[in-house]
């Protein structure tokens, strides 16, 4: 049976309730009963644990809170005690950091007035029954105190009034009595009275000093009471921010404001990612703790405000590499290149499609279909097209550009440090789409091309074709009149394991830029470096969801900006204004600690069409992917036929169409083997399957294909050959001239 939850915590009040804490790798989080209570937060087992045994206290006094996620928070002492926990809901998760504020807040104020009255003013020590709390305990014990100095000085001045008047009478008795033998006692009273009333005033004056010393010892305090408040509200007011920003992001959840960019993954990336896994406390007898792998190499602090700008006076002291501020992005770094190419001249923009027919909902056996295949390479396997989308591999590789403006703003940096962010932002973006997006492309048959024509509407436009099948392997070519271009060649190594697909994304990617030269997650020309990582995150993970950080280095290897983000959501950057060595980290390794200016959001991703989740979580730029258009190569992947029926929706007739594909074009590769054969074979020599089969130059005749748009070339750079774009698609295009073109579907 649920436990009822608990009311929201008001000050003052304890606070006690179901929470789960993280153990250990083997049990991952269980749950646990937590107690606030006094500055204290103790968990047990159980409720029925809460009389006998307390499994852990941490006191809030010396704690710090952090909030990792939605759901789970962090309360460390810095030293050996670290819980993590985590919340059923996030309304439950702030309920329990709003308590924990505050009783924070009330404990550092109790500690320092302690320290500071020390044992000259006596404090009533709260009980947990206590209505009030301990900061209502503490104010009723002062008031009592003064009251009762009150009452002290009002039996002191009714003394001195009474004594006052007594001696009033005996001197007036002593001016009317004549000398005789009663004199001696009148004087005796007189000064009996006369010391009765001295004394009365001395009791009075040290009952005042008393008195005034008590005032000004809780006038402090209260002055301290009355920061604390303030600190407090303050508090409180970032709080009620926090809320404000997660209600706003939960009510665009709720709107489907999911965002899902391109999908592309960058060989020049695929760099071991780090897990920072933070300490867990003790809480059972026996607890397992995985090692951290490749752990932070840096952390990041905020920089010392001298590096701000604060007037107009001080912009010129500062250089371009040390005190710009983050407003100089904007103003400075996006400035014109003069280098840039002319644009070409403008069509109308076209309106595109917004939607696709829905994704129909076939069963298919699966195992029946996976259980000859595990252990083959994907490109081999028979798939039908209940596992793909509607898109070929082309066109998957060509929604990288849906993020293009990145590149545009690299190509008017002025600095090539800062150019480095933009190109790996871009790098980054690539991967988004793969939050969703579980369907396969459809692998692009030898010789097939896909044109993506952005001129008029985004500035530029792109190539791609198929130039191996065996391995698979793409060529993609896009310029833009803002002055980039962009080239790639990927060839993907596949296996399906019966439980996973292994896919291992391998290649090139380029970017040149006028007057910067070739970028590759290293400038060529300059020795720029940009270093990212990917972490990588399970289910037993407590870091960032797909967190991304990066550092931006010169040809010495001094940083200039950090990045940081997550791949799937957004990025930002920083500009660096002072590094040094930190502490020690995991496996004493030394991390470096960067002082960096408020960072400055560079990509965010963009928000997915009405109804994806029924058209395969296509983003807006995936939605036209595929859309017919006149003009386009007979070789294109918006004409091909089995594409085409899966995506009106008609698998069934896209299944038999795609086996009449692939089977075409197997025959069309034995064609050529067969003729390449024929050519280095003697006249004598009989051509058979098998001698085709068992030749050397079947392998051979793979090498020498001749790609349509592209040509072999060795990079100067890398020394690798690779596949160029060697012009004359968009002149034949111009034409309308695609005699040359293979008859492929």
């Amino acid at each position: 049976m649920s436990e009822p939850k608990p009311p929201t915590p008001t000050p003052g009040d304890n606070y006690k309730g179901w929470l789960f804490k993280w153990t250990n790798y083997i049990k991952g989080y269980q749950r646990r009963w937590f107690v606030l209570s006094n500055g204290l937060l103790s968990y047990y087992r159980t409720q029925a644990e809460m009389g006998h045994t307390c499994r852990g206290t941490i006191n809030l006094a010396t704690a710090n809170i952090a909030v990792e996620d939605s759901c789970n928070f962090v309360i460390s002492n810095g030293g050996a005690q670290t819980y993590h926990l985590k919340a059923n809901s996030e309304v439950e998760r702030q309920r329990w950091i709003t308590a924990l504020e505050l009783a924070k807040a009330k404990a550092v104020r109790m500690q320092a007035e302690s320290d500071d009255s020390g044992d000259d003013c006596p404090a009533v020590p709260p009980t947990s029954g206590q209505g009030g709390g301990c900061r209502n305990s503490e104010v009723q014990s002062t008031l009592r105190t003064l009251n009762s100095k009150v009452e002290d000085l009002t039996t002191c001045n009714d003394l001195i009034v009474k004594h006052g008047s007594a001696l009033q009478r005996s001197l007036s008795e002593l001016e009317g009595i004549r000398v005789g033998g009663d004199m001696g006692e009148k004087i005796r009273q007189v000064t009996e009275r006369a010391t009765l009333f001295r004394i009365t005033s001395n009791a009075m004056i040290n009952a005042c000093r008393d008195f005034l010393s008590l005032a000004q010892s809780h006038s402090k305090r209260w002055q301290k009471a009355l920061h604390g408040e303030r600190d407090q509200r303050i508090r409180l007011e970032e709080t009620l921010e926090q809320l404000a920003k997660q209600h706003n992001h939960l009510e665009r959840a709720f709107r489907g404001a999911t965002v899902l960019p391109s999908s592309f993954s960058n060989p020049a990336l695929g760099n071991k990612g780090t897990a920072l896994i933070p300490a867990c406390a003790s809480d059972d007898d026996n607890e397992f703790f995985d090692a951290m792998e490749d752990p932070a190499e840096f952390i990041t602090v905020p920089a010392d405000p001298k590096y701000h700008r604060r007037s107009g006076s001080n912009v010129s002291g500062f250089s371009s590499e040390t005190g710009m501020d983050d407003q100089s992005f904007d103003e400075l770094s996006l400035a014109s290149n003069p280098e840039s190419p002319q644009p070409l001249e403008l069509e109308p923009v076209r309106q595109r499609r917004t939607r696709i027919p829905d994704k129909p909902n076939y069963y298919l056996n699966l195992w029946s279909i996976m259980k000859n295949c595990i252990g083959k390479e994907l490109s081999k396997i028979p798939m039908p097209v209940n596992f793909n989308e509607p898109l070929s591999m082309l066109q998957r590789l060509s929604e990288d550009l849906e993020y293009y403006e990145l590149l545009d703003k690299a190509a008017k940096c002025q600095s090539s440090l800062e150019q480095m962010c933009y190109v790996a932002a871009f790098t980054v973006s690539s991967y988004s789409t793969t939050v969703h997006r579980t369907g396969k492309p459809f692998n692009p048959l030898l010789g097939e091309t896909f044109e993506l024509d952005r001129l008029s509407e985004c500035g530029y436009r792109s190539l791609c074709e198929q130039v191996s099948h065996h391995p698979p392997a793409a060529a993609h070519h896009a310029i833009s009149e803002k002055g980039w271009t962009l080239r790639q060649e990927i060839t993907l190594a596949s296996k399906f394991r019966g439980k996973y697909l292994s896919i291992m994304p391998l290649g090139e990617c380029n970017e040149t830029y006028v007057g910067h030269g070739e970028i590759d997650v290293v400038n060529h020309k300059t020795g720029d470096r940009c270093h990212l990582k990917f972490a990588p995150y399970s289910y037993f993970s407590r870091d960032v969801p797909r967190k991304v950080t990066g550092v931006v280095t010169d040809k010495d290897g001094k940083a200039h900006y950090v990045l940081s983000g997550t791949w799937d959501e957004k990025m930002e950057f920083s500009r660096i204004m002072q590094s040094s060595k930190g502490e020690n980290g995991t496996e004493g390794k030394q991390r470096t600690v960067y002082q960096t200016l408020k960072a400055k959001e560079i990509w965010t991703k963009n928000p997915l069409p009405e109804g994806a989740e029924n058209m395969y979580f296509f983003s807006s730029l995936a939605l036209t992917l595929n859309e017919p258009e006149e003009g386009v190569a007979p070789t294109d992947s918006r004409r091909r036929p089995d594409q085409r029926l899966m995506e009106d929706g008609r698998w069934d007739e896209a299944n038999a169409e795609k086996q009449r594909l692939e089977e075409k074009q197997r025959i069309t590769r034995r064609e050529r083997e067969r003729e390449a054969v024929k050519a280095a074979s003697s006249p004598e020599e009989a051509v058979t399957e098998d001698s085709i089969n068992d030749s050397p130059l079947k392998s051979a005749h793979q090498d020498n294909y001749q790609a349509m748009w592209f040509e072999k070339l060795d990079d100067p750079v890398s020394g690798e050959t690779l596949h160029v774009y060697k012009g004359g698609y968009w002149e034949a295009k111009e034409q309308g001239s695609w005699d040359t073109c293979p008859d492929i579907f």
